[in-house]
């Protein structure tokens, strides 16, 4: 692409497999800022690309939208080391969370028994029921 060029919203959001609204809400939200033609059309240049590629990799990495535009609202975002150190805090409980359940998964691919008649899972099912109050 040319500095001269940028891409229309629906150029962008093909090459990212993106719809034109999460662009639209994107911007809405306040994590892009697309310039404008003489027409009123939004224009997005080489920037913008790279925006739109943090802007995913920071969902997929589980921020919301919201993270994102505080993370992204300075040049660095180690401008926001508290908000870097909660997210890991959080990422480390789904990663336990998500360690147990495949581990529970694997006994129950090689447990012979039924899940009622096996303790292990009983065991499993028993932890997750609150108790009376």
């Amino acid at each position: 692409m040319k500095s001269s060029e940028g891409l229309a919203i629906g150029e962008l959001a093909r090459r990212f497999g993106l719809a034109t609204h999460v662009l639209r809400h994107w911007e809405s939200m306040g994590l892009l800022e697309p310039a404008r033609r003489a027409d009123g059309q939004r224009t997005y240049g080489s920037a913008d690309l790279e925006r739109v590629a943090l802007i995913l990799m920071g969902k997929e990495a589980g921020f919301t939208l919201g993270e994102l535009r505080a993370l992204l609202s300075t040049p660095s975002p180690m401008d926001h080391r508290d908000l870097l150190r909660s997210h890991i805090e959080e990422l480390e409980q789904r990663i336990s969370q998500a360690q147990a359940a495949k581990e529970l998964i694997e006994h129950a691919l090689a447990c012979p028994h039924s899940f009622a008649e096996c303790r292990h899972a009983r065991d499993q099912i028993a932890s997750r029921i609150p108790p009376s109050s």
